[in-house]
């Protein structure tokens, strides 16, 4: 862990809906360069933390600091910018083009001019290797290319740190590797991720930290080795026992 300021400090973060209370009292913080990989049961509290960590959803207690600053003070729009979210049912417009999905956020929150906001998007459309496709609809992609334009957007908008909510878990099982591949070489260029996953593969290999949830509660947090290897908790190796056995997480 680095001693410089967290991207991102959450702060006995709470979250109930009416007399249900999801999550309980979640505090961590992200640095630059870190790739947490958060897993855990469903139910568990996984994708709520991620919705109020991005302000899809309002806390009901805690703090959320970006850089330093409460998050909640922010403009919106920009923060998200920074603070991008890739969604598992991946949220493109379907009467707009690969590319203008990838530049009207740029045009609209970033202000950039449209050769700009295009050299960009081509840019990563590129990277996640779908630039070909820069004029196709969303209906005319598969899931796999659909989560990797997804991606592609995300990106052009130059975040700090980018949110993935399950983003394989809407696709066809021979669809994930292409989505996966994608992640894990964005993580060994040192983008800096917060990864809502049931893929274990990924989580044990690439992650530079797992958390593992439980019942609205952080109940494990450490280096992907030790969390596999030699889980502290009694809960998380009973879950790891089971979905290392092909159990599921859902």
């Amino acid at each position: 862990m680095t001693e410089q300021q967290p991207i991102l400090e959450i702060s006995h973060l709470k979250k109930d809906f009416g007399a249900h209370q999801v999550l309980r009292d979640i505090s961590f913080a992200v640095h630059s360069g870190d790739v947490i990989s958060v897993i855990g049961s469903s139910g568990s509290g996984k994708s709520t933390l991620l919705r109020c960590i991005n302000y899809l959803e309002e806390p009901t207690a805690g703090q959320i600091l970006y850089r330093g600053r409460n998050a909640e003070t922010l403009n919106r729009a920009e923060y998200h910018s920074k603070v991008g979210m890739v969604f598992q049912s991946f949220n493109l417009f379907a009467n707009m083009t690969v590319l203008a999905n990838c530049t009207a956020g740029q045009k609209l929150v970033l202000r950039r001019g449209a050769k700009e906001a295009e050299d960009k998007a081509l840019y990563f459309l590129g990277k996640v290797g779908m630039d070909a496709y820069r004029n196709a609809r969303p209906a005319q992609l598969s899931g796999g290319q659909k989560q990797r334009v997804a991606i592609a957007r995300a990106l052009a908008m130059d975040p700090d740190v980018l949110l993935f909510d399950e983003p394989t878990s809407a696709l066809d099982p021979e669809m994930v590797g292409e989505v996966l591949g994608v992640m894990r070489s964005l993580a060994e260029g040192g983008l800096t991720m917060l990864v809502v996953t049931h893929e274990m593969g990924f989580a044990r290999d690439v992650s530079s930290r797992v958390i593992f949830m439980d019942q609205g509660v952080i109940a494990e947090d450490g280096d992907p080795r030790d969390i596999f290897t030699a889980p502290k908790q009694p809960r998380t190796r009973e879950f790891l026992s089971r979905v290392l056995q092909g159990g599921k997480t859902e």
